[in-house]
């Protein structure tokens, strides 16, 4: 069946509507702040095939990777009407153990295969592990917390008693736990619902033939893109400050082939996967890709599994960007990820020096901490990531304290942090000079200063520590970011000390953790 282009349109702002709205249900029904404020989730709708038709507006390294989930999820259960399907294996394209995907088929009636899927990965702001948030210093999968391979949450629309007490057995936070997950159901029911009532309205044959034909569209924008660049084969090298275990200044190689409306990611010689946590698998890699080149191009792409086909990445097994099971991947997905998009950013700059901005921040900058509330008598878990600047470019200045590139997130009012936990915020605010000089300068960092009212344990999970987001096209690099605990010393006096990019540390009532985030880079 033909779509006309009208019709295309309005198929897709109504795809793109079912994520949207899934969104909104799963932050309004929420237990977190880290869903319900910071906003750690993401929604994709599925064709019957499982490959992505539509998603939201949430956050790059959840949504690139999703798909390889979707396939994992399909291929190893096999999903009847009212199942839901539950996992967060990196091994089977999930990012880190905390971002936990739920999958649901969406059966229209009288049928016997699914229509479609829709889907929603949130971060739970803990999952067991060594350490409280579950970003710990790991050397192994297993110390970050509870693995989940696909498994059926719900079946026949009854909720699996022994899978959700298995899964609330393996974290320090039970009852957020399960309001989180519950509401990420809801978010599901929701979806399949809006997909029926389009289906009802716009015909089965019409709207599976308007799935299709939006990927074909996005496959043509995405080569048309392709071929604005310039043919020919640029290379780039960044490095990862290290990874908390000894290794430092890790590199990331990249060569970027382009030509005929097609491009060849290739990541030979990077680094070997190493002992520390920040090594990354194929999902976050591929998700990283994806989001460069969708920035390149030229105007709006529809998001979905189109974007994909005129791109292949190589990432060698066994490396940095594609590590082997089981190695430790809780930093891959927030900190390995944004480096990737640097060093690709850097190698395309010189072949489209007016289009790319300089480095941004390159760090997620990872708070996670927890222990015992003494005063509502419960144990907490809190995790959050903070912003900094983003990199100028050739046609303006960097903006200042912003999540940049792979995440999307929002940051957590101080309101709700001090009402939810022991915590008090001392200081939050721009980093005044961090950012990078230039024609352009780069984006200011931030500042934030958490008081732990109680004993707590604390993780500091960031990059960019020593070296410095890059400048471009002569630019100067920005300031890089600080770690600090401030304790009481004799006469209650603070004294400072600096902590490492990558750390665990036992903090008592009074300490204050203050994180200095990286700027953006200069231009010009």
């Amino acid at each position: 069946m033909k779509i006309d282009a009208v019709t295309l349109e309005v198929f897709n702002h109504r795809f793109s509507a079912i994520a949207e709205e899934m969104g909104v249900a799963l932050c309004r029904s929420a237990f977190s702040p880290n869903i319900k404020e910071r906003r750690d989730f993401s929604c994709a709708l599925f064709d019957g095939a499982g490959a992505m038709v539509a998603q939201a507006a949430h956050i790059p390294v959840h949504l690139g990777a999703m798909p390889l989930s979707l396939r994992a999820a399909i291929a190893q259960r096999p999903m009847g009407p009212g199942d839901v399907v539950m996992l967060n294996d990196p091994y089977a394209g999930g990012t880190h153990l905390p971002d936990v995907t739920v999958v649901a088929p969406v059966f229209l009636r009288g049928t016997r295969r699914p229509f479609g899927y829709v889907a929603n990965r949130a971060h739970h702001a803990d999952i067991g592990g060594a350490a409280p948030g579950s970003m710990p210093l790991a050397t192994e999968i297993y110390q970050e917390g509870l693995r989940l391979p696909p498994v059926r949450l719900v079946a026949g629309g009854q909720v699996v008693d022994d899978v959700l007490r298995l899964f609330l057995a393996n974290t320090r936070v039970p009852d957020e736990r399960r309001g989180d997950l519950l509401a990420q159901l809801a978010a599901l029911r929701l979806g399949d619902r809006r997909l029926q009532e389009l289906v009802e309205g716009g015909g089965r044959q019409r709207t599976a033939a308007a799935m299709a034909a939006l990927q074909g569209y996005s496959a043509r924008l995405m080569r048309a893109a392709l071929r604005r660049l310039p043919a020919g084969t640029c290379h780039a090298v960044d490095w990862m400050d290290d990874d908390g275990t000894g290794s430092e200044r890790i590199p990331i190689y990249v060569s970027v082939r382009l030509g005929q409306g097609q491009v060849v990611v290739d990541f030979a010689g990077t680094a070997p996967q190493v002992a520390g946590g920040i090594n990354a698998n194929y999902a976050v890699t591929l998700a990283a890709v994806l989001y460069v080149f969708q920035a390149v191009a030229a105007s709006a792409i529809p998001a979905n599994a189109g974007l994909l086909q005129p791109i292949r990445v190589v990432a060698p097994l066994g490396s940095l960007v594609n590590a082997r099971f089981p190695a430790a991947v809780a930093g891959g997905n927030v900190e390995t990820a944004q480096r990737i998009v640097d060093v690709l950013l850097k190698a395309l700059a010189g072949v489209v020096p007016q289009q790319i901005p300089a480095a941004s921040n390159g760090s997620m900058n990872n708070l996670a901490l927890g222990g015992y509330d003494t005063a509502r008598r419960r144990p907490f878990a809190y995790y959050e990531t903070i912003g900094g600047g983003v990199g100028a470019g050739p046609h303006g200045p960097g903006a200042s304290g912003m999540h940049t590139h792979m995440t999307n997130t929002l940051n957590t009012p101080v309101e709700a942090l001090e009402a939810g936990y022991p915590l008090r915020v001392w200081r939050y605010g721009l980093r005044v000079g961090s950012g990078g000089r230039g024609r352009q300068r780069g984006g200011e960092g931030i500042v934030r200063e958490v008081e732990l009212l109680v004993p707590a344990s604390v993780t500091l999970l960031t990059d960019r520590r020593r070296l410095r987001p890059y400048g471009l096209r002569h630019g100067g690099s920005a300031e890089p970011g600080r770690n600090l605990l401030r304790t009481r010393g004799p006469g209650g006096r603070l004294q400072t000390r600096r902590l490492p990019a990558k750390t665990n540390v036992t903090v008592s009532p009074g300490d204050r953790i203050c994180i200095l985030t990286p700027g953006g880079g200069g231009w010009g």
